[in-house]
């Protein structure tokens, strides 16, 4: 009929204080529900469907959350990347190597471990983002402080807060750093050189703070452990991971995505692990933690 128009999507849309108030509910939902973990089910559980209530109720256009989906897209692929790859990092031994090498350097002196754990901790978490620290070097240490007799509370401490002070130093750290990366237009090595003093006065600041805070734990005496044969350094996951780390910088000099490089690692190390029968294709699946993928 003349003068009758179908309506838009943005005709349909809440008005801002309706929208907001619609966004923060969901949002303080979303963020209880992945801190508590009733029944022991995954963050996207409750996060997927407030995103299509959100978008349903008009809080968000369609179109914007399409456009939100596609920005996204190579952040999650990185971080399904990087997970993979630190996964079978942890199946080449990496983190049990670095763990008994770091024993055998600090001999049972508690400060010496504690600096070990520092640079360690650092490394793992400038180069495989803080995931790799949490979930797959913090059990490590643990194990290395308790079997040395050296109290592990400072070294366990460290490996929680180094995952996130030494997540400044380069775009791949952690996915906040991805998404400033993709913004600044700067590229890899520029943004590692603008964030290298303040990472290490970060780390360094920390450092000191645990020397006085924990120094009743360090001063505690252990038993020198026996020192043995040093244990063997998984030279291929080393090299695997050195060459995807110059694959993020080559990469961000011709302009593509660092999700690429850290695919083509996580390729090499899981397709090493299914052929030599260490992994399945379900596993590797898994290690990518899909969930965690949705819910981000």
């Amino acid at each position: 009929m003349c003068g009758h128009r179908r309506p838009r999507p943005e005709d349909r849309a809440l008005n801002t204080p309706l929208a907001e108030s619609l966004s923060v509910v969901l949002l303080v939902a979303v963020l209880a529900w992945a801190v508590v973990r009733p029944f022991g089910w995954p963050e996207a559980a409750l996060a997927v469907p407030a995103a299509a209530v959100a978008v349903a109720a008009g809080a968000i256009g369609p179109d914007h959350a399409r456009a939100e989906v596609v920005r996204l897209a190579p952040v999650v692929g990185f971080l399904a990347a990087v997970l993979v790859l630190a996964h079978f990092c942890d199946v080449e031994g990496l983190f049990r190597a670095c763990g008994a090498w770091t024993a055998r350097w600090a001999r049972g002196r508690p400060v010496r471990l504690l600096t070990a754990v520092f640079a360690l901790a650092s490394a793992i978490t400038a180069v495989l983002s803080l995931d790799a620290t949490v979930v797959l070097l913090t059990p490590v240490v643990f194990a290395t402080a308790a079997r040395t007799g050296v109290r592990p509370k400072p070294h366990v401490y460290a490996c929680t807060h180094l995952s996130n002070t030494a997540s400044l130093l380069l775009p791949v750290s952690n996915l906040t750093n991805l998404l400033a990366f993709a913004a600044s237009g700067v590229s890899f090595t520029r943004f590692a050189a603008l964030m290298a003093l303040p990472w290490l006065v970060a780390i360094g600041a920390e450092y000191v703070v645990f020397r006085r805070f924990f120094a009743r734990d360090l001063a505690a005496s252990a038993p020198a452990p026996g020192t043995g044969e040093p244990p063997a350094m998984p030279v291929f996951a080393l090299v695997t991971v050195g060459c995807t780390l110059a694959g993020f910088v080559l990469a961000s000099t011709f302009g593509v995505e660092p999700a690429w490089a850290a695919l083509a690692g996580a390729l090499v190390l899981a397709g090493r692990a299914l052929v030599r029968r260490e992994a399945t294709a379900l596993g590797v699946v898994r290690a990518a933690a899909p969930a965690f993928l949705a819910f981000v």
